[in-house]
């Protein structure tokens, strides 16, 4: 949850031991030595006692560069811990069950980012506040790459654009033009309104359907699903639709 290398930084920078930063945290050295080498993740009151002594937020202790799944994890962990809310209640609020949950705040996984909404809205937070300084563009760019274990270089060579370039974008630091945007959405086989519009535009495609179908297809792990539809060619598109009408067609016989 903490980047434990920067937690070592801090510390150097300040031209402090080992055992200068366990007294004044009031942990003991090998605890804090296995913290600094990632062996162990500390609790909320540690981080708290870590954040005093080094002169630093709570929220300072995790890296810039974690800014990903890691990092909105471990953000979303922090205000909930400081809210004193189980994973089970904020699951229960959002409306996720509490295994998902876990999995976004340890960083196995990139929420949606009407899951995302639903998580900040539970924590009283705004969406921006969790992401950092990435953008919703970026944050999408990022979480469909990553369900699809793309480089950011695969993504700049398909997209025709370099990958510092798509580093930036991903970390918020710039908005893409239209025409690199929609090479980036041509790259991942998607339309450039999918990184621009929002996920509420949805609700009017939603509402006609059967009520257990809609609640399905709001269901996070369904979703991320479908996303990764939108990566099938043709050819493919078709077989998965004959399929799914060859099963129709067996289950009403």
């Amino acid at each position: 949850m903490i980047d434990h290398k920067l937690i070592r930084s801090l510390r150097q920078k300040r031209s402090m031991t080992l055992q200068d930063l366990a007294q004044q945290a009031g942990l003991s050295v090998s605890y804090l030595s296995e913290i600094e080498l990632g062996k162990k993740q500390p609790s909320l009151e540690t981080i708290d006692k870590l954040a005093q002594a080094l002169n630093i937020s709570r929220e300072g202790l995790i890296s810039s560069s974690s800014a990903g799944a890691g990092g909105i994890g471990a953000k979303i962990a922090l205000i909930r811990q400081e809210k004193n809310l189980s994973l089970s209640e904020l699951a229960e609020k959002v409306g996720i069950s509490p295994s998902y949950l876990c999995q976004i705040e340890s960083g196995r996984v990139m929420p949606a980012l009407s899951t995302l909404k639903g998580i900040a809205k539970a924590l009283d937070v705004k969406p921006e506040n969790l992401m950092a300084a990435t953008s919703f563009v970026g944050y999408k760019i990022k979480k469909i790459r990553c369900e699809r274990k793309i480089t950011q270089a695969e993504l700049a060579e398909k997209a025709g654009v370099s990958t510092g370039l798509i580093g930036q974008i991903e970390s918020g630091k710039v908005e893409p033009s239209i025409k690199t945007l929609e090479k980036i959405a041509a790259a991942l086989s998607l339309s450039p309104c999918f990184f621009v519009s929002e996920d509420e535009e949805l609700s009017s495609i939603l509402k006609p359907m059967n009520p257990e179908v809609r609640e399905l297809l709001n269901d996070p792990k369904v979703r991320s699903a479908l996303e990764l539809l939108a990566d099938c060619s043709a050819e493919e598109f078709s077989f998965i639709l004959k399929f799914i009408q060859l099963y129709k067609e067996h289950r009403e016989s």
